[in-house]
């Protein structure tokens, strides 16, 4: 719980400091790069790391993967360009994806599916502390201190957690049989998933869609996918056991886990940008504002955990009430202009988190349920990929919508005097930087640039940053409606899981565990 609670930490104080990290960095293009490099490399690492510990045990990986995460904290803080924060938030990934690949598991390890639910309301308490703490002191540490500090938070936590760790955390040992390890699975993992996410990154953006670059790296990726499948068929002990998605269950919550990551990083890490930016808010506000959503997430969380332990483990009946919220929840927020008040953007934000918040518990304690207690870290990890590739693909596709939307809306609504006497150079740059709206350096410079006009230059500027605002706010308002519609497709495949009896032990029959704790 401490250890998720410094990850749950670091994740909402980032998000909260991101606008402002760009206006100081630069790079708006790279917005969704600093939280997209973090999600490739802890997806990479969870399943590699959730089949290791299966064969090593977990305490050690655990420790490894904090340390990875503070060191990883402190060098993000001292980065100094946009390049350094993206290549030292991928470090603190690798040390996040460790211990994402063992913070469930390690509840099936000491309880039976049927007893989960009821601890999943500590995990979502715990989460929700650090959802309420982490905006708003993300936003203060930002307003007063300056962005570098919402890493370096990490350090004295982190330290604490892993003295913890060492003198207190059980040691689960492995079976003591020999084992081998998937080296190939392991490089063509990462081979696979790697340039599959720079080409959405980097699509539109960087290159066009159909430049030999994008094209390259998504032929290379889908080569390497089949070759990987080709070699996890042929494994005896395969990083993602395939055999596991003949089970239905397991099949489709993979897909859900992946939609619903989607749709929570598109609405977690643009809403602060929709209230600095659009709206106005400061950090500060900006991270308040976003507490009402996690604890509409933190309330459903722990509703529907204590339902699936209580009622009989309706996964599938909850997961349809937690959806069809949520969709509407995107729907409602997809709907929200230059105009809507600060009071309607909240609710929005609350029915959303609620929805959100319902369906978190369900799938992965369906996968538990269904997977023998021998697979249970690479089935679990593997589940906890799908999210972590879907939360991937949503920042991808997502920041790609933003990025085109905002570039089109904003060129029309200029005024004629600005788009004609502005040079080429600086007018793209103007259609590209939205991050004047929040950064008082930015739209100083603007005002320089547009006092050339002399005594026009004072009406044209607020023309300008209205043009900037509404260009912002739709095209934020284009990847909540892109949410929405994958929200509303997962509704659907979540009709098609099927439901068992929660077990009340850990394996079916007398199947042994992997192992027994010291």
């Amino acid at each position: 719980m401490l250890a998720m609670f410094l990850g749950a930490l670091d994740q909402t104080i980032v998000g909260t400091a991101m606008p402002r990290i760009i206006s100081d960095l630069g790079g708006f293009t790279q917005y969704t790069w600093v939280t997209t490099a973090y999600i490739i490399t802890s997806a990479v690492t969870v399943p590699i790391t959730g089949k290791l510990t299966d064969i090593y045990g977990r305490k050690y990986f655990y420790i490894t993967g904090l340390s990875i995460f503070v060191l990883g904290s402190v060098l993000c803080g001292l980065s100094q360009t946009m390049n350094q924060i993206i290549i030292f938030r991928g470090l603190q990934g690798i040390g996040a994806g460790v211990m994402m690949a063992n913070a469930f598991t390690v509840i099936g390890d000491l309880f039976p599916p049927a007893e989960r639910g009821k601890y999943q309301g500590f995990i979502s308490a715990v989460f929700g502390l650090s959802s309420v703490i982490g905006p708003t002191l993300g936003g203060f540490i930002t307003d007063s201190l300056s962005w570098h500090w919402v890493f370096f938070v990490n350090v004295p936590l982190g330290l604490i957690i892993i003295a913890l760790f060492v003198f207190f955390f059980p040691n689960f040992r492995p079976d003591n049989l020999k084992h081998n390890i998937d080296y190939w699975g392991v490089a063509l993992l990462i081979l696979t998933v790697v340039p599959f996410m720079l080409a959405l990154s980097w699509g539109g953006v960087e290159y066009a869609w159909g430049s030999l670059q994008i094209i390259g790296m998504f032929v290379f990726s889908a080569i390497m996918l089949v070759v990987f499948l080709w070699i996890e068929f042929k494994s005896k002990e395969p990083i993602i056991p395939l055999g596991i998605f003949r089970d239905r269950i397991v099949a489709v919550s993979s897909v859900m886990m992946f939609m619903t990551a989607a749709g929570m990083f598109g609405s977690i890490i643009f809403i602060p940008l929709f209230f600095q930016g659009v709206l106005g808010a400061s950090a500060t506000s900006s991270g308040s504002f976003i507490t009402p959503m996690m604890l509409g997430v933190v309330f459903g969380s722990f509703i529907s955990g204590q339902l699936l332990s209580r009622a009989g483990g309706h996964y599938r009946i909850q997961g349809a009430v937690g959806l069809a919220i949520m969709t509407f929840g995107m729907w409602l927020l997809s709907g929200m202009t230059i105009d809507t008040s600060t009071g309607t953007a909240i609710r929005n934000m609350v029915i959303t988190g609620l929805g959100l918040g319902t369906t978190m518990p369900l799938y992965m304690l369906a996968v538990q349920n269904t997977v023998p207690y021998h697979l249970l870290g690479a089935a679990t990890s593997t589940t906890t990929f799908f999210r972590s590739i879907g939360g991937s693909v949503g920042l991808a596709v997502f920041g790609s919508v933003m990025n085109n939307r905002f570039a089109a809306a904003l060129l029309p609504r200029l005024p004629a005097e600005i788009k004609d006497m502005l040079p080429a150079g600086q007018l793209e740059l103007l259609t590209h930087n939205p991050e004047i709206l929040m950064s008082p350096d930015a739209q100083h410079e603007l005002q320089n640039i547009i006092s050339q006009f002399g005594d026009r230059g004072a009406e044209l500027l607020p023309q300008v940053m209205q043009a900037l605002r509404e260009s912002l706010s739709l095209s934020i308002a284009h990847v909540f409606f892109y949410a929405f519609i994958a929200m509303g497709l997962a509704f659907v495949i979540n009709l098609f899981i099927k439901e068992i009896p929660l077990r009340r032990q850990h394996s079916p029959g007398s199947q042994p565990p992997v192992g027994k704790p010291e």
